[in-house]
């Protein structure tokens, strides 16, 4: 075991404050749901999206994955937590939202280490961002599991 995971296991509850906001535009969106092979309108076409009475086009459900994992790397890289990078694998993820996120939106994210604990020799360490829109109110909620794998892995 490092020398650095007992600093991992006593920063649950540590708190990283909001970064720069992220601003979600059209080609954001669209080029994401290029990536994840969705051809819905409604990430496309401003009309459409005005149609089904949103203000423009909506991000595909896993969209936040984009600007949740640039917050998430405030964790990842605190030099006082010591997590080697190249032992980490992505171990699940999910996201309560409030509202659909949507072109236009200015979001900023707050994360939050929920838990963290040795589990089979590696280090699991679940994330919980808050993402609010430029007003203050929240969008969704998203956690993500990180593993750091054991230096003998």
């Amino acid at each position: 075991m490092t020398t650095t995971r007992p600093a991992v296991l006593d920063a649950v509850g540590r708190t990283y404050p909001p970064g720069r906001p992220y601003e979600v535009g059209r080609e954001h969106i669209r080029a994401f749901a290029d990536a994840v092979g969705d051809d819905s309108a409604i990430y496309r076409d401003p009309e459409v999206a005005r149609a089904m009475g949103h203000p423009d086009v909506l991000a595909p459900p896993t969209f936040p994955v984009v600007f949740t994992q640039q917050a998430a790397e405030q964790v990842t890289g605190d030099p006082a937590l010591g997590i080697d990078f190249s032992r980490l694998v992505h171990g699940g993820q999910r996201f309560v939202y409030r509202r659909p996120i949507r072109a236009g939106d200015r979001l900023s994210c707050v994360v939050v280490i929920e838990d963290a604990r040795t589990v089979a020799g590696h280090l699991s360490l679940t994330l919980r961002t808050e993402v609010r829109d430029a007003d203050g109110e929240p969008v969704l909620t998203e956690w993500a599991t990180l593993v750091v794998r054991a230096d003998d892995a």
